[in-house]
């Protein structure tokens, strides 16, 4: 697709375009942002575009996934409230808790925990790690299937047994 034969496929959904990126964003300013972050995507993948399919829809498609893509980013960012300034004050003014029986209580789940077969427990606590299913599955050589399920059956199993040992409901 040539520049000329862009200009005349784009100019005349100018806008539909842009209350398309009014009605995503919802705000006039990231509307103009997104509608001139499509044009020039949209141009610089022109030759992409296969002809005899639907131009409007070709140019949406690349308005929509842009969107998406810029709200995933915004959402994962990591957003400082205040500096570190302000915090460091208040970190070092907070009393220390003794909490000794949170210490207890969590030595106890820690027994609880180790009553499990290896074939449970093992598993359970890569993912109460942060583990994702298919990073343990790949270091326990098992199919993912396998490890879902035995991380659910140890927390069925340890919710029972803290029920019983709690005489909890």
């Amino acid at each position: 697709m040539t520049k000329s034969e862009f200009m005349n496929r784009s100019n005349p959904l100018q806008d539909p375009l842009f209350a398309f990126a009014m009605k995503l964003t919802q705000d006039r300013e990231n509307a103009k942002d997104l509608y001139q972050e499509t044009l020039t995507r949209a141009y610089a993948n022109k030759d992409r575009f296969s002809m005899g399919t639907n131009f409007k829809a070709w140019i949406t498609t690349i308005m929509r996934n842009n969107f998406i893509n810029e709200y995933r980013k915004r959402r994962t960012r990591n957003k400082v409230e205040k500096p570190l300034e302000n915090n460091m004050e208040f970190a070092a003014k907070k009393a220390v808790q003794n909490n000794g029986q949170s210490l207890i209580f969590r030595k106890e789940l820690h027994h609880i925990l180790h009553e499990l077969k290896d074939s449970q427990r093992i598993p359970f606590e890569m993912h109460f790690k942060g583990y994702e299913y298919q990073e343990i599955a790949d270091k326990m050589n098992l199919p993912i299937g396998t490890v879902k399920s035995r991380i659910y059956f140890a927390r069925k199993k340890l919710r029972r047994m803290i029920r019983e040992r709690y005489m909890l409901k």
